[in-house]
């Protein structure tokens, strides 16, 4: 009998850090979102020879997609017009949305540029607008499920010939999350998926690598653009203490089945 209540009491505490680790654990999922390069929620424009890669390009609860052609949607890329597709995928953004911007923080960077930067995987934070000038690079050298995540107040907006690159090729775990509406300059080398509440405008020459501009009320407008997806759908986020409690719960148990092993 001492022999199970040892075992128990030890199983106890094995399962207090999981528990833990999964209430601090945060889930972004795009869902069906997750193949689409465009999504808008009133319209999509587009100017000039656009080349969609890789992603499906869809509006609803609007129905207006103009300029394709000229812009292109390669296969197996399809155009998705107030459908159910289309629409289901508006929900699962609407999700997804949610999700990212109630995560806990990790970094505020209220007030700063990100031009400049070289920033490790985390859950970045600006209370209002958000602005990139020049060069960002995400670190996931170490880690090829790196994941970034920024929680935007109100506004991105992007300097002409910014840049956002990696240390350690694509990553698909990136998200901007946006309180308003995003804006890429002129030549903008961008990465990641945009989450914009309102619209997302990318400017001439602008390109989105290994994400999306999804806009869930607003309109998606393209200047001569490419965008390649790179299908991201569903991405765990560990929050700010989460290996700690559970390295701090086996500590524990460890000290307390020695404890019991003597009694």
């Amino acid at each position: 009998m001492r022999s199970l209540r040892i075992h128990c009491f030890a199983l106890s505490f094995l399962l207090l850090p999981l528990l833990v680790l999964g209430a601090y654990a945060g889930t972004i999922s795009l869902g069906t979102a997750g193949s689409y390069a465009v999504l808008a929620g009133s319209t999509v424009t587009n100017t000039g020879p656009s080349v969609i890669y890789k992603g499906d390009v869809g509006v609803s609860p609007g129905t207006a997609i103009t300029g394709f052609p000229p812009g292109i949607v390669n296969a197996p890329g399809t155009i998705h017009s107030a459908d159910a597709a289309a629409a289901q995928a508006q929900l699962d953004l609407t999700t997804a949305y949610i999700t990212a911007a109630g995560l806990a923080y990790t970094t505020d960077l209220t007030g700063q540029d990100l031009g400049g930067m070289t920033l490790t995987p985390g859950v970045y934070f600006f209370k209002t607008s958000a602005q990139l000038t020049g060069a960002l690079t995400l670190d996931n050298s170490t880690n090829q499920n790196a994941v970034f995540i920024f929680q935007i107040g109100t506004t991105l907006t992007t300097a002409s010939f910014s840049y956002v690159g990696f240390l350690n090729g694509i990553d698909p775990n990136v998200f901007w999350q946006v309180g308003t509406s995003a804006t890429l300059g002129t030549s903008t080398a961008f990465a990641g998926n945009i989450l914009a509440l309102d619209s997302v405008t990318l400017n001439t020459t602008a390109t989105i690598d290994c994400g999306s501009a999804l806009a869930r009320n607003g309109a998606v407008t393209l200047d001569n653009n490419d965008i390649t997806s790179c299908g991201s759908s569903e991405t765990t986020v560990p929050e700010p203490g989460t290996l700690g409690l559970l390295g701090s719960g086996l500590a524990i148990l460890a000290g307390v089945a020695r404890r019991r092993m003597r009694i």
